[in-house]
């Protein structure tokens, strides 16, 4: 049953918690940087929220990228 392509879980594993930590950070500063900015200059919770959605959307894709290189560091087959 371990044929060529079976999935190496230990690599799984390895890359969901990566992704979960990784991510929570990138998060996380992406909505307080959006919050911060937003109070610093008084730009009201319109702008804030545009902030928090445009720097999450700037995470997401720089997440996208880091999980691509890892998985091509730690592969998900054998």
């Amino acid at each position: 049953m371990s044929g060529k392509n079976s999935i190496n879980w230990r690599n799984v594993g390895t890359i969901l918690s990566l992704m979960i930590l990784v991510g929570a950070e990138i998060f996380g500063v992406a909505l307080a940087s959006g919050w911060a900015i937003a109070g610093w200059f008084q730009l009201g919770t319109t702008i804030e929220k545009a902030l928090m959605i445009l720097f999450c959307v700037i995470g997401a894709y720089a997440l996208f990228l880091f999980m691509r290189k890892a998985i091509s560091v730690e592969p998900l087959s054998r």
